[in-house]
């Protein structure tokens, strides 16, 4: 494996908490201003409780913080120049908290948790290995290498293989409480590959044709492997509810009905306990809500969307009657149980805003299910994770002026008392002025069929509302993600929202639309663009257009239209469906064929809503932008990674191959080893330019950085 630098691994020990009025930047900032925004991830409490550590990513570069929480937020060191460029892959604490284990490069490393000392190697093999996680008395781990699982120990003993299966992939290693089994997920995966004709018999493009999964028990000293619940259909990840039995989500082979099972670990019988059936598709699947149980194995939560909006549930391990315990027009996400099982604390989006996530805490059992919010105000607060005691919560936090960074808040403040938050992270550089920050509206407009379409307008500062400015619409990616009520909640659009910032300083005005399928609005609007991709979810974008000539300072013919991934896919479709609507588009890693996302990567994604192609050939043909670029009339500017594992950079060299032979307008970048959502510092700046001076080109802005750096 590649050798770790011995400074790659930095942990700075926080002293103080930020001053409220902290120093910042003043005037407009710049797009290396921007790139200098970090984003934590991978937050861990220690054992004792006393000190959390996390990642903190920085354009592609990663390294890890220890804060105390009683002292405040961690100060970052000074030598930057010493970063390692590795993604870590797993972090976690020893079991006596004295050391913290880093997963990258494939490797284990260990660094005390005081700091002082360089990071030390645990072991070192000759194939990379992932999904590293430590036995339950922290003296082994398991982890995976080339579809097989493994054991070995933290001292860097010897080495247990626990599976040898050529045809099928294990993944996902989880401990038993007592230590003695891992239970795993399995699929078989076949290395394909071709070389259309457009590309040449040079450039080989591969995938992996995925079965649905299944999940397993294997005894972690080595033995023999125990189907759990074997089937037809595909098989969640498995959690342990005790020593001896495995919760299970299972979802059936047409992704129409859920099951939540209890299996034994010793023979792999399993019971059902809860079952949900969606006529159209059990879209939550999307959303990883599995299934959790209570930490005395008494009890399961999990989210349903049986009153078309994600509520929290309880249902006991033995089975019985589910007790919901929300209720609303809004949307549960990401819960938790206390380690004492009595409580779960959850994120919501209950209020005026849907983009607005607040921390809240239920009483589970003895009556009437009684909430507690523990955070108010704007922005965004979600990922909560209890204290070993079960006191405080640790969890994310963004809002319209601030990035994601950390906090801990009281889990159970006095009665009639607002719990008062410790900031444990300051992840925005002091260059970037804060205050010039353009905080979004929530606004609705009538699509085409007249329903009411969410988005968010952005309106740069002091702007002159007596004549027109240019605009641009940003279309999100996945389908099945939103915008948010301030910085995005995932560093993969967090660095877009950072971008529209930028841009908004320069006069553009931004609409970001939540189209059909987006989540945070219920069940029926997440699944409105169900059997016709590119459809309805396009004619909602394309509505936004009437919206902004509304407001009388856009100017309508300087509108252009951008967007990631199902976003790019948003993007071509406005090209060609509407081909004079928008003044220009931008397409980020889009897909131009449904029939290539068919076999790669994703399948059950898009069979869940488009069926197959030989059962729905006019729906794949209508809703595939490649095969109607003859309409493309409005420039066009393509960005891809090659090595893009969500969509597959054969997408757009498909494009280029079409756009060039029909001699349309269009520009190309390929960024050679970057993935689908742009990490690296060179990637980013180089994209930002791009992406600034082609809207400055065709919109008539003036955010393109000048020669001599200026903006």
């Amino acid at each position: 494996m590649r050798k770790l630098a011995s400074a790659a691994l930095l942990l700075a020990l926080a002293a103080g908490t930020p001053a409220a009025g902290a120093t910042q930047g003043t005037g407009a900032f710049t797009i290396d201003d921007i790139l200098q925004i970090k984003h934590p991830s991978r937050a861990t409490w220690s054992p004792d409780g006393r000190h959390v550590a996390f990642v903190w990513d920085l354009a592609g570069v990663q390294n890890v913080y220890v804060v105390d929480v009683a002292a405040g937020r961690a100060t970052p060191p000074e030598a930057r120049t010493t970063y390692d460029r590795g993604l870590i892959d797993a972090l976690f604490w020893s079991h006596d908290g004295a050391r913290l284990f880093v997963a990258r490069g494939g490797d284990l490393w260990q660094v005390p948790a005081a700091g002082g000392a360089p990071p030390a190697r645990v072991w070192q093999t000759p194939a990379a290995g992932d999904g590293f996680v430590p036995s339950p008395d922290g003296s082994r781990i398991a982890f995976s290498r080339a579809g097989d699982l493994f054991v070995r120990t933290t001292q860097g003993g010897g080495e247990t293989r626990l599976t040898d299966t050529p045809k099928t992939n294990e993944t996902s290693p989880v401990w038993s409480p007592d230590g003695t089994r891992i239970a795993f997920t399995s699929a078989a995966a076949t290395l394909k590959s071709e070389a259309p004709d457009f590309s040449g018999a040079k450039i080989l493009f591969t995938w992996l044709e995925r079965s649905l999964s299944d999940v397993g028990v294997v005894p972690a000293g080595g033995g023999r492997v125990v189907p759990i619940a074997p089937g037809p259909d595909a098989e969640g990840s498995p959690r342990w509810i005790d020593a001896s039995r495995l919760l299970v989500q299972r979802l059936s082979a047409d992704y129409k009905t859920r099951e939540i099972l209890v299996a034994s670990a010793g023979d792999g019988a399993a019971k059902a306990i809860r079952r949900d059936v969606d006529p159209v598709a059990w879209s939550l699947t999307y959303l990883n809500p599995d299934p959790v149980p209570s930490p005395d194995g008494q009890r399961v939560a999990f989210l349903s969307d049986a009153d078309g909006w994600d509520q929290l549930y309880v249902v006991p391990t033995g089975g019985g009657d589910a007790v919901q315990l929300t209720h609303g027009h809004y949307e549960v996400r990401r819960f938790a149980w206390s380690p004492d099982g009595r409580r779960l604390a959850f994120d919501t989006n209950e209020g005026n805003n849907p983009g607005a996530r607040a921390l809240a805490v239920v009483e589970v059992g003895g009556g009437e299910p009684q909430i507690t919010k523990l955070t108010t105000g704007r922005g965004t607060n979600i990922e909560a994770d209890w204290s070993p005691d079960g006191r405080r919560l640790l969890y994310q936090h963004t809002d319209p002026r601030h990035s994601a960074d950390l906090f801990v808040v009281d889990a159970a403040p006095a009665t009639g008392a607002a719990p008062a938050p410790v900031r444990l992270s300051d992840s925005m550089p002091a260059s970037i002025d804060k205050s010039t920050l353009v905080p979004p509206q929530l606004v609705h407009y009538r699509s085409a069929d007249g329903e009411q379409v969410p988005a968010y307008l952005f309106v740069p500062q002091g702007l002159d509302r007596t004549r027109p400015h240019p605009a641009i619409v940003w279309v999100h990616g996945d389908g099945v993600t939103q915008n948010f009520d301030g910085w995005h909640e995932r560093r993969d659009y967090a660095v877009y929202y950072s971008f529209h910032q930028y841009l908004l300083q320069h006069g553009y005005v931004v609409l970001a639309v939540d189209y059909r399928g987006s989540i945070g609005y219920g069940r029926t609007w997440r699944e409105g663009h169900f059997r016709d991709l590119g459809g309805k979810d396009y004619q909602d974008v394309a509505a936004g257009m009437d919206y902004l000539k509304t407001l009388g300072y856009v100017d309508t013919t300087r509108v252009g239209v951008w967007g990631l991934s199902y976003g790019g896919f948003m993007t071509l479709q406005a090209l060609t469906v509407t081909p004079e609507l928008f003044t220009c588009g931008i397409d980020v890693a889009g897909v131009v064929d449904w029939r290539d996302w068919y076999k790669d990567p994703d399948g059950p994604w898009i069979k869940s809503r488009m069926g197959s192609p030989a059962d729905n050939p006019e729906l794949y043909d209508r809703t595939a932008p490649i095969r109607h670029m003859d309409k493309l009339v409005r420039p066009l500017l393509v960005l891809h990674g090659t090595a893009d594992v969500n969509v597959p950079f054969l997408e757009s060299v498909r494009l280029l191959d079409v756009l060039t032979k029909r001699h349309k307008p269009v520009q190309f970048m390929m960024y050679p080893g970057e993935f689908h959502y742009f990490h690296r510092e060179h990637v980013l700046r180089d994209a930002w330019r791009r992406v600034a001076a082609f809207f400055d080109a065709h919109l008539g802005g003036s955010a393109a950085p000048s020669e001599t750096g200026g903006r």
